[in-house]
């Protein structure tokens, strides 16, 4: 694929934790460079050769999709060794697909192209607030609070002919104990490493009101008379409460964390003790990453189909949980038991 098609990419794929699109990597095959690889509601990564509101989504499993692009039937064929690495991947966020794809030795496209879209990050300015507040109060001081954004932080930087300037990027560099020209850099890096915390902390929130409606709809299940004597159901839905639960604590604990460490940074701020917080927030990505993609998807499932407490009846609930919600639920647990702790 053309550099014209990675840019083309919709935004709301290039922000998703769910959807790759496959342009991303250079196939042998260019056809399936127009497809996506998706999570199904069973945590299943499967390929999304179509998708219209007229059309539905043609989906097709990873074992068939040679098929469908006329490979030969050889397990080793480029293509389709690379796709099963690429499907075993826990998460799409772009800050995962960063990490993972260089620990896997997954070819890329170009690297430069997995960032969020400009729309994501004009949404996610009020969550950065937390972040560049500190940053503009360490250089500027209470009397420069004025500033709006953090992009004017950057531009003020970049544009070092006015005395002011120029006397802000000469604090910045000496608290930081970097060279003038190290400035940029580091403003970039502390940009794009916050702004993946700003990116997760939405994904969270967006997804916490389905959470509470999915955890509450399985406790009132379990209290329903017809299914009192129903051990496979009461066991069932008290397991994969537990698990949903568990996880979200788990994705909340790590940036409570992440803002200890980021408020302690800033009491005695270095570029070494920025590298050392980045290095830690980075070393959970794939699991947070992981996390918040396993629970995007199960919401999203169960919400489309219940979208409210008074949605389907509880037969038509428990069907679905045992057919859907069980499905996949293991690799919940995978992800948040192989993470170790912070």
């Amino acid at each position: 694929m053309s550099e014209q098609d990675i840019r083309a990419i919709d935004d709301a794929d290039r922000d998703s934790l769910y959807t790759l699109p496959l342009a991303f990597v250079p196939f042998k095959t260019p056809a399936i460079g127009g497809a996506r690889l998706i999570k199904n509601g069973r945590l299943e990564s499967v390929v999304e050769i179509y998708k219209g509101k007229r059309i539905g989504s043609g989906q097709v499993p990873i074992d068939s999709v040679g098929k469908a692009f006329g490979w030969p039937d050889d397990p080793a064929h480029p293509d389709r060794v690379l796709l099963k690495r690429i499907a075993e991947l826990p998460s799409y966020d772009v800050y995962s697909l960063r990490i993972l794809f260089r620990r896997h030795d997954i070819p890329v496209t170009d690297y430069t192209e997995l960032k969020l879209s400009e729309q994501k990050k004009d949404e996610l300015t009020e969550y950065m607030r937390a972040f560049t507040r500190p940053l503009i109060l360490q250089t500027y001081g209470e009397s420069d609070m004025d500033i709006p954004d953090y992009q004017d932080v950057i531009a003020l930087f970049r544009k070092p002919s006015l005395e002011r300037a120029r006397e802000k990027l000469n604090i910045m560099a000496e608290k930081l104990e970097i060279d003038l020209i190290e400035v940029p850099k580091f403003l970039e890096d502390y940009s794009d490493i916050f702004l993946s915390i700003a990116y997760f902390r939405q994904c969270l929130d967006q997804i916490k009101p389905s959470i509470t409606n999915f955890l509450e709809s399985m406790q009132a299940l379990r209290k329903k008379r017809q299914f009192a004597d129903d051990t496979s159901l009461q066991e069932g839905t008290s397991r994969i409460a537990a698990t949903i639960q568990r996880l979200q604590d788990a994705v909340t604990s790590r940036f409570n964390a992440f803002d200890i460490q980021t408020k302690s940074m800033w009491k005695e701020i270095t570029a070494t003790r920025f590298r050392e917080v980045e290095t830690l927030i980075k070393g959970h990505h794939t699991v947070i990453g992981g996390s918040l993609c396993a629970l995007t998807v199960k919401m999203n499932a169960w919400t489309e189909l219940f979208p409210d407490p008074n949605s389907g009846g509880p037969m038509e609930r428990a069907a679905f949980i045992a057919s859907e919600m069980s499905q996949g639920i293991e690799k919940i647990r995978e992800i948040e038991e192989s993470s170790g702790n912070l």
